[in-house]
């Protein structure tokens, strides 16, 4: 942007008498009252916030992976909680399950105890890996059905994670993709 500053009415304001103003000041004055002038935009354009991305949500974020629990069952799901939503198939449900379940100075995720007694009932060759955050905390936590504990760990976790057994088809028709049981 280039401005034109006419030298005449300059001149004409340093040869006033007594009160003389130095000719580089009233450059600088008029210099510096264009320079404000174009800082200000003519039209005041709307601020629009970049896109949001995963990692910048509020609220708590898992990414759950399960392996071998079944058709229509295994695959990567993204949980967003507070609110709800992500490609999990039962976002809501499993966040007002894990809403009910998380306790202060708990971790839900925590896996069985060292020592503890543990049936040998197998519960079939399902895994998962939850990962993420949730209610502030990391979370990086394995899950099988090796024993009866792991299977109650498991279970404990549905909607989380899917709902295994040879049961589940009967008891929860309709549910089909997250909810059948392995063959």
């Amino acid at each position: 942007m280039a401005f034109l500053l006419q030298w005449g009415p300059v001149r004409a304001l340093v040869r006033r008498g007594p009160g003389r103003v130095a000719a580089s000041s009233v450059l600088v004055a008029a210099a510096s009252g264009l320079v404000a002038l174009s800082v200000v935009p003519a039209v005041a354009a709307p601020v629009v916030p970049p896109p949001v991305r995963p990692e910048d949500r509020a609220g708590d974020h898992l990414t759950v992976v399960v392996r071998h629990a079944g058709t229509g069952q295994d695959g990567t799901y993204e949980l967003f909680c507070h609110p709800a939503g992500g490609s999990h198939p039962d976002a809501a449900e499993a966040c007002r399950a894990l809403d009910g379940r998380t306790r202060w100075g708990r971790d839900l995720f925590a896996p069985v105890a060292p020592g503890t007694p543990c049936t040998l009932l197998y519960g079939g060759p399902a895994t998962a890996r939850v990962t993420g955050t949730w209610a502030g905390r990391r979370v990086d936590a394995a899950y099988d059905r090796s024993n009866g504990c792991a299977t109650g760990r498991w279970d404990r976790m549905v909607p989380l994670l899917p709902e295994q057994g040879p049961e589940v088809q009967a008891r929860r028709p309709g549910r089909a993709g997250w909810l059948v049981g392995f063959s």
